[in-house]
């Protein structure tokens, strides 16, 4: 049954994931944390964290990650394919298709609505990290403070890549907690 529902989850976060990696985040976490339950808010965030620290697409580390955890290899092999393979179908049978439409203004006004939902699901997505990184339930630490800080503070100033500040603050957090 595992098998089965995490085809049918990362079949469904990925085909309706408008917007690539980022727009699949809070698809797969409705999935994984709030319908099937295999894992809290804290550990998703945790799983993201490493999934971002990786090098790839962003879909096939998670659904890697989440199956590895549900059913070992066989949940691997399960979620990756329920990932990959409808877009691969859908490319190869309709790439044509996909490519004469691409300019059209009645699929780009369809795309420019989705927008806001893309954006709202990761506001909300990001919320949720937040609370979960924060703890927000005890006091803040004040080196999670200092180093969520300093990282937005290094990506809106200094537009430094987010992989170096991904590596930069596992070593923080190595060094500090």
């Amino acid at each position: 049954m595992d098998l089965w529902n995490l085809f049918v989850a990362f079949f469904r976060a990925s085909n309706l994931g408008f917007g690539g990696g980022p727009a699949i985040i809070p698809l797969i976490q409705a999935e994984a944390v709030d319908h099937y339950k295999w894992m809290t808010n804290a550990e998703f965030t945790d799983a993201l964290a490493v999934a971002n620290a990786l090098p790839g697409p962003i879909a096939t580390k998670i659904a890697t990650y989440i199956g590895y955890q549900v059913a070992s290899w066989p949940g691997v092999l399960v979620a990756l394919a329920a990932t990959v393979v409808p877009t691969v179908i859908i490319l190869v049978f309709l790439g044509n298709l996909l490519m004469k439409y691409a300019n059209s203004e009645a699929l780009k006004s369809m795309l420019k609505g989705v927008r806001p939902i893309v954006t709202a699901l990761l506001a909300v997505v990001a919320y949720q990290m937040g609370v979960a990184a924060f703890d927000i339930h005890v006091p803040l630490d004040f080196f999670t403070v200092v180093i969520a800080a300093g990282a937005a503070g290094a990506i809106y100033f200094f537009k430094t890549h987010p992989a170096l500040l991904i590596v930069a603050s596992m070593f923080i957090g190595y060094i500090v907690f």
